[in-house]
C-alpha cells in the first residue's frame, strides 16, 4: 500500500521522528480505537463531537440520527478534521516537565458525504456492528426501513491521513538521571469487564460467545 502523502495540514510542525504516513500503522491504529473526535465549523464557530466510527478499506465511516447537527452538516459535504487516540501508558519522569503519555493517535481530513442509497446504508451499519460482536447482526431483529432512514450515515475517502507515536520510557535531563526519584511508564490499555444481563432478558437466554469477554478489548475478534 503506498504511504498516504505529506501535507502542509499533515506535517508535523515539531517532534518529526513521531511522524508516521504509512497505510499500516495509520489503519491499525482506526481498527483498534472504538471513538473519534470529529471537528468542523457550524455557524462560523469550531464544533468537536466525539463518535463511534469505523473503517472498510480506505473510507472511514460515521453515523448518528439524520436530526442531529453534526450529522446534517456532514452529509452537506462540510470539512471535517477526525482525530483519534489511543493511551499506551503513563511516562513518570524525574521532573514534572518531562512526564508524559505513550500514544498512538491519527488525525484526517476531508469532505465527508451522505451515504443515500439503503441497500449501502445497511451494509455499512452491519460493518460496524460486526465491529463490536462478529456475527452479532445475524442475531438481532432485521432494522426497519424507517430505522435506516432516521439514521445517518456519512464517510470519508482516506486521502489525507497521518498518524502519531510515542513510545519508550522518559527522556529526562541528563544531569536528572541521577536523581533518587522513581521514574518508567504505567501501562494503559481498553478493557472490557463481564458482561452485566439486562434484567428484562429473558429467561434462559444465555450469553453468545461473541460478546466480549473480560480482559483486553480487541474490535473485530
Amino acid at each position: 500500500m503506498p504511504d498516504f502523502e505529506k501535507t502542509k495540514r499533515t506535517t508535523l510542525k515539531r517532534l518529526h521522528d513521531r511522524g508516521r504516513f504509512d497505510r499500516e500503522t495509520v489503519y491499525a491504529i482506526l481498527d483498534e480505537a472504538l471513538i473519534c473526535h470529529v471537528g468542523i465549523v457550524v455557524d462560523g464557530a469550531p464544533v468537536v463531537i466525539p463518535t463511534a466510527f469505523w473503517r472498510d478499506a480506505d473510507t472511514l465511516y460515521l453515523h448518528g440520527s439524520s436530526a442531529s447537527r453534526l450529522i446534517r452538516a456532514l452529509e452537506a459535504g462540510a470539512e471535517a478534521c477526525v482525530t483519534v487516540s489511543l493511551l499506551d501508558g503513563l511516562v513518570m519522569a524525574r521532573s514534572a516537565f518531562h512526564h508524559s503519555f505513550n500514544y498512538r493517535s491519527v488525525v484526517i481530513f476531508g469532505r465527508t458525504e451522505a451515504v443515500e442509497d439503503a441497500a449501502e446504508k445497511r451494509r455499512a451499519l452491519r460493518l460496524f456492528m460486526e465491529r463490536l460482536a462478529p456475527g452479532r447482526w445475524e442475531e438481532l431483529r432485521p432494522a426497519t426501513d424507517q430505522e435506516i432512514k432516521g439514521t445517518g450515515v456519512v464517510r470519508l475517502g482516506l486521502a489525507e491521513a497521518s498518524a502519531k507515536i510515542r513510545t519508550g520510557p522518559p527522556i529526562d535531563d541528563e544531569e536528572d538521571y541521577e536523581d533518587p526519584v522513581w521514574a518508567g511508564v504505567v501501562p494503559v490499555s481498553l478493557a472490557c469487564g463481564a458482561a452485566q444481563p439486562d434484567p428484562r432478558l429473558t429467561p434462559g437466554i444465555t450469553e453468545p460467545a461473541n460478546i466480549p469477554g473480560p480482559g483486553p478489548f480487541k474490535a473485530g475478534a
